[in-house]
């Protein structure tokens, strides 16, 4: 890779993986009559905590992607944005969760 390619890749924004739950889960909202809400069954890999799964969910049905993009900036997040604010366990299933 030329000294140039480099460059122009590392101006603009910086690049790499996002941790979801730090805008996507929000366990304080109280939802709205005007919300569309939604629930899935989900089974977090070993490892990735309930609120990060519900989280990336909430973020990949909506405004977000698992890398920083320039587009980012064009939508209001806080309005587009889907939330994660509430995670029940699956009865009778370990390591499944209904993230909402």
């Amino acid at each position: 890779m030329s000294p140039q390619t480099e460059t122009k890749a590392s101006v603009g924004f910086k690049a790499g993986v996002k941790d979801y739950k730090l805008t996507y889960y929000t366990p304080e909202y109280e939802t709205k009559d005007t919300d569309i809400l939604a629930a899935f069954r989900v089974t977090p890999q070993p490892g990735v905590p309930p609120e990060e799964a519900g989280a990336a969910v909430a973020a990949e049905s909506s405004t977000g992607t698992w890398t920083t993009v320039w587009t980012d900036g064009l939508t209001s997040l806080d309005r587009y944005k889907g939330r994660c604010y509430h995670i029940e366990p699956v009865a009778g299933e370990e390591d499944h969760i209904l993230p909402m």
